[in-house]
């Protein structure tokens, strides 16, 4: 069932622009793959698909958005990750709290820790907050406006 709904995926972002995680649900429940937003996000994790001013895209190319490299397979980054997932931030002391949709805040975290900012410590994820340790509240302030600016808050 997986490899089928792996290759439904694959066949919908080749095929034609889906603009978010949602629209991508919808249209796998309309050939018979009903998953939660959690399975969903492991699956575009597993299938490597990223985010560009297209739509989703597989990252060997053959989806709707060109990749000029393809021998580059490191993760997506917190940009293009925040982009997909991303709804919110609040600075709390030397923490920052990031809100994502359901399933998201585990690739948040990842491509937070992938990037190695100096001014985190460390991310905890749950299943729709991340949790960024910061060694105090002004490197949480500095971290908080890149998130910002990031989500477009």
């Amino acid at each position: 069932m997986k490899a089928e709904r792996h290759n439904a995926i694959r066949d919908l972002v080749s095929t034609r622009a889906i603009l978010n995680q949602d629209e991508l649900r919808r249209k796998l429940r309309r050939r018979g793959f009903a998953v939660t937003q959690a399975t969903l996000s492991r699956d575009m994790h597993e299938l490597h698909l990223f985010k560009g001013p297209d739509g989703y895209a597989l990252a060997n190319g053959n989806g709707s958005v060109a990749v000029a490299d393809e021998e580059d397979d490191s993760p997506p980054g917190v940009a293009a990750v925040l982009d997909s997932f991303g709804l919110r931030s609040e600075q709390a002391m030397n923490q920052v709290v990031i809100g994502t949709v359901m399933g998201g805040a585990q690739p948040v975290a990842a491509a937070l820790d992938y990037e190695e900012w100096s001014e985190v410590i460390g991310t905890i994820a749950g299943d729709d907050t991340v949790l960024v340790i910061c060694p105090n509240p002004q490197k949480a302030a500095d971290v908080q406006r890149k998130i910002r600016k990031l989500l477009g808050a």
